[in-house]
């Protein structure tokens, strides 16, 4: 077993396991690496209970810690996920959002369990490095709406 060297420790109340499941079946280079039992009784488990699990999303080493209801997530940390097309923005906007989650701004969602996410077309972050007009124009655009669409942004860079 090789460990990473910097590694994504994210806090879940009691559903890291599901949580990584569902990242492992959504995005491509995903998957649940190991699921690790509590030795013992814990302040917000019991021995047995899974404490911690091993995963990537997208490619990015992750930890779910089961830690119990103390910590909530909020949108200083978030997952962002570059996407090609409108086909590939709106199978993880649905995936997210149609699995109990919530539609925020901007290309902003959260998952049920409360981890935002950015699915941000690719087309997006290029407008956005172009600078100038081009780039007042696209963020402009982003700025009214709440799913990237892409023909707005493409048509944004045009005008």
């Amino acid at each position: 077993m090789t460990v990473p060297k910097n590694t994504v420790c994210i806090w879940y109340d009691k559903d890291a396991e599901e949580a990584a499941r569902f990242y492992a079946e959504t995005f491509p280079d995903s998957a649940v690496t190991a699921i690790r039992r509590a030795p013992s009784d814990y302040p917000s488990g019991k021995a047995g209970d899974v404490l911690v699990v091993e995963f990537t999303v997208a490619g990015i080493p992750c930890i779910g810690l089961n830690g119990g209801p103390v910590f909530q997530h909020s949108e200083a940390f978030s997952f962002q996920i570059a996407t090609e097309d409108q086909a590939e923005t709106d199978r993880y906007w649905d995936a997210i959002v149609g699995n109990g989650g919530q539609e925020s701004a901007c290309g902003w969602c959260k998952d049920k369990w409360g981890i935002s996410w950015q699915i941000t077309p690719r087309v997006l972050t290029e407008a956005l490095a172009v600078g100038g007009d081009e780039a007042k124009r696209a963020f402009e655009a982003m700025m009214q709406m709440t799913r990237i669409d892409v023909a707005g942004i493409e048509a944004a860079r045009r005008s």
